[in-house]
This record gives C-alpha cells, sequence and structure tokens, in this order.
C-alpha cells in the first residue's frame, strides 16, 4: 500500500501551498527500536492538506490507515515505498513515538495531483511508529 500525501494553502483547505519547509515534530518520543533506513517497520498515520490558519495546519483529511477496515503500513524505513518526505520523516523515530511531519510538494507529489491532493500540495501527517523488524 502507499500513502498519498496532500496539503492546503493559507486560505482554503485545498489551495496548494510549495512555501512551506519539510520538518518533522516529536509529540511522543518513543522507547523501543529505532527506525532506521533499510529496516522493515510498521505505521499508523493520517494525513492532511497542508493550511496555514487551521488548528496544528491540519486542513482536511485525505487519508488514514486508522479508518475502519484498514490495516497499518508497511513500509521500508528510508526506502522507495512512499513519497520520499513521508518515508524520510519516519527516519530517527522510536517504536512507541509519534511524529508530526510536514512535506512540501517536491517530496510529496510534486505538480502532479493525486485524488483528493491537489498538485503542489503541501502534506501534513501524525506517523505512529508501531513496530521495527
Amino acid at each position: 500500500m502507499t500513502v498519498s500525501a496532500c496539503g492546503g494553502g493559507t486560505k482554503t483547505p485545498t489551495a496548494p501551498t510549495d512555501t512551506v519547509p519539510f520538518s518533522t515534530t516529536n509529540l511522543r518520543v518513543g522507547m523501543g527500536d529505532e527506525a532506521a533506513t533499510g529496516r522493515t517497520i510498521a505505521v499508523e498515520y493520517t494525513g492532511w492538506l497542508y493550511s496555514a490558519s487551521a488548528a496544528d495546519n491540519k486542513g482536511m483529511q485525505f487519508d488514514s490507515s486508522l479508518n475502519p477496515g484498514r490495516d497499518p503500513l508497511v513500509l521500508i524505513a528510508g526506502g522507495s515505498d512512499t513519497i520520499p518526505g513521508f518515508s524520510q520523516g519516519v527516519l530517527g523515530m522510536r517504536v512507541g513515538g509519534l511524529r508530526r511531519v510536514v512535506i512540501p510538494p517536491s517530496l510529496g507529489y510534486g505538480a502532479q495531483a493525486n485524488g483528493q491532493i491537489p498538485g503542489n500540495s503541501t502534506l501534513v501527517f501524525e506517523i505512529e511508529l508501531l513496530a521495527v523488524r
């Protein structure tokens, strides 16, 4: 499964923006194994379009592994299983950790629209690291 990414602008949750830099913020630091490049990891995530005016910059939600019937996402940390910003954003997390990752278009879908995600969108993800294998 690939993770979709999206972002919104400064006036509406769906207005694209490409001026917000990549960033990670630990909301909870985990105490378990570390997500290092090449390790298989399992995560729960929710993704929103970036909105400068919304609480925590969370505009319209576009995807979540927490939705009914969904399973955690399994991927290779630092690999190409998903968009580059998501894969980079999990590096260094420890099991039990929760991290907010802001992904500019250059590390997301670029100018290409993807489903509900307009081209040139900045995305916000909250990612919880469940396991490192």
